[in-house]
């Protein structure tokens, strides 16, 4: 896979201009935008900033008054697509220019195609210039439209129009016949729109070169009527006349249907100039019919067969240069999602059949990915749609697939997977899907999004749903969202070996925030105490064990918030009801040990019969040395401030006692067993005045990390003091043998970490010959 290349310079500066408009403009009277000050783009660039505006949203009838001056923002391709717009910011700012192409479709705030038509037509510049106009999905009022001049205002007053897009309007017969007096049209658009009759196309017979009728529902014209149409269009290359195959059939569409297959059957004299025709959703067509008309058409370069049952035809394999969208084979269905994008009906027919291609694909596809994604885009608030596309995504991004994707296509993938479970949310498929794919490590590590956003909406859903495969999969995303270093194994979706994840998870000040809302917290104990009430040891309660460690690491409000939801008493029946369970222990004692460390949550653990728990563990030399060593932890620092000490002087004694004894006979470990940020929680046990017991533990615990990752964790000794600390204890007089060989074999390594840099830093560059 090639590496993805930078953003072009101009799009990162259209992008800023775009952020900081407020800055960079003032109001007029009238509530719109100008430049204060602006120098004189060039045309093209004018245009890349009205489609970037709109692109991002950005564009409405504040914004858009940027355009009024001509003098600086020249436009030629305009585009107001799917922007909140009035008729009277779109003349003030749009219809003065010089237009060549604009794109209005979708196009929301009252503006109508009445009013573009008459907008544009009070330029007489533009009469002449506009070629390309787009209107689809808009409300024409074609009967608003008034006279000028005695003449009357239509679209037959835009002369120079070549290409115009009528689809999803109210487009009447009237206003067809309006449209077809245009002395240059050439493409033609008129789909799912109110046509009943196309006599009035052979007006143009002479110009038109693409027509566009998919699904005319309204359409009264006997087979012989349409075919009679068509023999006259002798200048015609692409005919679509497809169909909606999942609309409920009230016989409708039987007449377009037979002057197809009357196409298909008519032999190279009708429509003689056709290299281009789409007939998806067609029904009742043949095999045979098909293979008729590709053996007589030689210069065919498209098909369209998409849910006719015919994309299968033997003929079709044998020309290699013809295009075809069916279902037969990748090729056609990914044909299908590039040419079928703003049809629901199709793409959700051609998903449905890319997910039977794709579910034991081995290979990364991120060019089908893309086609996905842009099927999601088109259609946001389709279910249909998200069902098999949701499903899609987590087929092309499982396992090892996604680490050949590029980062900013998985990132555009977790946007579309985040917005499918916002938009539906009560859909058990749908955030299944999504669930699944999100639970990758190298999407959650790597890929740049908003992850606050993504744990929020995750930790949000699992308070209203119960489903056991669900929630599992919901903790385990929020999991490694919340880890800041090292993120344990979830062997249900990662690989069971090798070394801890390094998670890039949350900022600090996100985990803050996320972990300073009770509602979060509360949720991810309830999942422990119901997974406890019945003994469960399964990924749920690991994951949700993990995500409360990570949320507590050296996050003081979160530790409160963990105490006053009463976590402790929970972890302490948890914690005695799965003694022989490890992996359990030792998510309880990490977090008990984040809240050891913070001297104003000191006193909340100073419970006796859980101190005498936490000892037993660090006693018993039949558990895992993991558990040993966090009980340790817990123990040496509670025992470190003993002015605050308020439970039995014999306690105390015990513990030091015990903590002294045991840590001499931890054996080495040929593993990292844990990882930290930061030895600032160990520097006040190092301190002189501390009992030997709590020193050990300490010093044993910097030795194990420096043991495993020296390089690391040398620097930190340095940068953070601890260095100075450790020399103290090696020449103190009164320091423990024990704690005084780990402390002397800890600056050994240091020592020989800085002499090897030394070395380094000393060798001389190599000089080109």
């Amino acid at each position: 896979m090639e590496c993805e290349g930078p953003q072009t310079l101009c799009d990162l500066c259209l992008s800023r201009v775009c952020c900081s408009l407020p800055a960079l403009c003032r109001g007029r009277t009238d509530g719109s935008m100008c430049f204060s000050w602006a120098p004189v783009f060039p045309q093209e660039v004018a245009d890349q900033l009205m489609h970037t505006m709109a692109a991002k949203g950005l564009l409405n009838d504040t914004t858009v008054g940027i355009f009024r001056d001509g003098g600086t923002l020249r436009l030629r391709r305009a585009t107001v697509r799917r922007c909140p717009l009035s008729p009277n910011a779109f003349l003030l700012a749009l219809c003065p220019h010089r237009l060549q192409e604009l794109d209005a479709s979708w196009a929301s705030g009252g503006l109508t195609g009445a009013a573009i038509v008459s907008g544009l037509a009070s330029n007489p510049e533009c009469r002449s210039s506009l070629q390309r106009l787009s209107l689809d999905g808009l409300r024409l009022d074609w009967e608003s439209l008034v006279e000028d001049a005695g003449t009357r205002v239509g679209f037959s007053s835009l002369r120079g129009l070549r290409t115009l897009k009528l689809a999803n309007t109210d487009l009447s017969d009237a206003a067809l016949a309006d449209v077809c007096s245009l002395p240059h049209l050439e493409s033609l658009d008129i789909s799912c729109s109110g046509v009943s009759n196309l006599s009035p196309l052979l007006d143009c017979k002479n110009t038109l070169r693409h027509l566009i009728a998919h699904r005319l529902q309204r359409l009264h014209m006997p087979p012989s009527g349409l075919t009679f149409v068509l023999r006259q269009l002798d200048a015609l290359r692409h005919l679509d006349f497809s169909e909606d195959h999942v609309a409920e059939d009230d016989g409708s569409g039987e007449d377009v249907n037979e002057a197809v297959r009357q196409l298909l059957e008519g032999g190279p004299d009708l429509l003689p100039s056709l290299v281009s025709l789409d007939i998806s959703g067609q029904k009742k067509i043949s095999e045979a019919a098909v293979r008729t008309f590709v053996e007589t058409r030689g210069g065919l370069v498209f098909l369209g067969l998409l849910a006719t049952g015919t994309s299968t035809c033997d003929i079709l394999s044998t020309k290699k240069n013809l295009k075809v969208t069916g279902a037969a084979n990748e090729d056609q269905v990914c044909e299908a999602l590039r040419r079928y994008r703003d049809r629901q009906c199709f793409v959700r027919e051609a998903l449905v059949h890319l997910y039977n291609l794709i579910a034991d694909t081995d290979k990364p596809r991120p060019d089908i990915l893309k086609l996905v994604l842009a099927a999601m885009q088109s259609h946001r608030s389709s279910l249909h749609v998200h069902v098999i596309a949701t499903a899609c995504v987590f087929s092309l991004t499982t396992q090892d697939l996604a680490e050949a994707m590029p980062l900013s296509l998985l990132g555009a993938a977790v946007a579309q997977l985040l917005h499918a479970m916002k938009t539906f949310p009560n859909h058990q498929q749908v955030q299944k899907n999504c669930l699944l794919a999100l639970c990758s490590e190298h999407i959650l590590q790597e890929v740049p999004f908003d992850k606050y956003s993504a744990a929020t909406l995750v930790i949000n859903w699992l308070s209203s749903h119960e489903d056991a495969t669900l929630q599992r999969m919901a903790v385990a995303v929020i999991c490694l969202l919340v880890s800041k270093v090292t993120a344990h194994f979830f062997p249900l979706f990662y690989r069971a070996s090798g070394p801890a994840l390094h998670c890039r998870g949350l900022s600090a000040e996100e985990t803050a925030q996320f972990s300073g809302d009770v509602s979060i917290m509360k949720q991810l104990l309830a999942i422990v105490q119901q997974k406890a009430m019945v003994g469960a040891l399964d990924s749920s309660l690991k994951f949700a064990l993990t995500a409360l460690w990570n949320l507590t690491d050296e996050m003081p409000s979160a530790g409160r918030s963990f105490i006053e939801c009463r976590g402790l008493e929970l972890y302490q029946e948890v914690l005695e009801s799965y003694y022989g369970e490890p992996s359990i222990q030792q998510k309880i004692l990490g977090l008990l040990n984040n809240l050891a460390e913070v001297q104003e949550l000191q006193p909340d653990l100073l419970d006796e019969d859980l101190l005498e728990h936490v000892l037993s563990l660090l006693q018993d030399t039949q558990l895992d040395m993991e558990v040993r060593y966090f009980a340790g932890g817990i123990l040496a620092q509670l025992a470190s401030r003993p002015q605050a000490w308020t439970l039995s002087d014999e306690l105390l004694s015990t513990i030091l006692g015990q903590l002294h004894a045991a840590i001499p006979t931890w054996t080495p470990i040929g593993r990292e067993m844990v990882s930290y940020r930061s030895f600032q929680p160990f520097c006040p046990l190092l301190q002189s005045s501390q009992p030997p017991g709590v020193q050990l533990w300490a010093v044993w615990a910097i030795h194990l990390v420096c043991s495993h990752n020296t390089s690391h964790y040398c620097i930190m000794l340095e940068t953070e003091g601890v260095a100075e600390l450790l020399k103290s204890l090696s020449a103190g007089p009164d320091t423990h043998p024990d704690t005084k060989g780990l402390a002397d074999s800890i600056l050994r390594m240091l020592d020989e970490h800085q002499s090897r840099s030394r070395t380094f830093s000393r060798q001389p560059e190599p000089r080109n010959s």
